[in-house]
């Protein structure tokens, strides 16, 4: 896999992070997107596919991305495949600032240090690039406006910022209600996207002890399987499975 294109876990943290405080939008359930986004990218690189409402590893071979290869690996030792809601609500700690420094490292973000109520330590993330930021919100705009199926990137990207809510933070207001109700729709264009972002969304609802039902012949995420899903769900407060996994100490503040 070739570095000149952003993996959509980081394009997903770009989205999140708010220009004007440094900080990213619903960090809780930004972690479990996080994770989700992994599988999405690992899938588009072909090297696992959904079954059913589980996860195989179809080519273990790793992709030259260092925290995908980690992920790819552990799911490959699980020697079976995992379902999607289990290995989204598993402990990531550290994944969102393993995300954040790396975009540092590339130069897409600056680190700025400072204090949190004159006291406690912490470190704020400003965008560098603005113009990438814009370009990924350009293709969000453009499939909502549009009402085009977008390709399965952009696609996975908004079934997953709707699923960690970041639907108030991109459209706010009463005058972002339709968007937001697009963006939501958006989650059935793509079967992939749409599995992991029911799967986050489950997690953060409490409901990752059961297997999602579907009609006969239709996945989580494939095509109309999950849009009368998509359109009731919204994303919740996190389920003690997600805060077990001590994900909300990960990253910034």
């Amino acid at each position: 896999m070739g570095r000149s294109r952003r993996t959509i876990p980081e394009e997903l943290l770009l989205l999140a992070l708010d220009p004007a405080t440094g900080t990213t939008a619903q960090p809780q359930s930004l972690d479990l997107g996080l994770a989700g986004a992994q599988l999405v990218e690992l899938a588009l690189a072909g090297r696992i596919a959904p079954d059913g409402d589980r996860i195989a590893v179809v080519l273990p071979r790793p992709t030259g991305d260092p925290t995908l290869d980690s992920a790819l690996e552990l799911l490959r030792r699980r020697g079976s495949p995992v379902r999607a809601v289990h290995w989204i609500g598993g402990p990531r700690l550290g994944l969102r600032q393993t995300y954040l420094t790396h975009l540092e490292r590339c130069g897409m973000v600056h680190a700025v240090s400072s204090q949190m109520c004159g006291v406690l330590p912490t470190t704020r993330y400003q965008a560098t690039d603005t113009a990438v930021s814009r370009e990924i919100r350009a293709r969000l705009d453009n499939a909502i406006r549009t009402g085009v199926p977008p390709d399965p990137r952009t696609a996975a990207l908004a079934a997953l910022a709707h699923a960690v809510g970041l639907g108030k933070h991109l459209y706010p207001g009463n005058e972002g209600r339709s968007s937001r109700s697009r963006l939501r729709d958006l989650i059935r264009h793509d079967p992939m996207g749409g599995l992991v972002a029911h799967a986050v969304m489950d997690v953060q609802n409490g409901v990752a002890a059961q297997p999602r039902r579907t009609a006969p012949g239709r996945g989580a995420g494939g095509p109309g399987g999950g849009r009368a899903a998509a359109r009731s769900a919204s994303p919740q407060p996190l389920a003690g499975q997600a805060r077990r996994g001590g994900m909300a100490r990960a990253g910034a503040r």
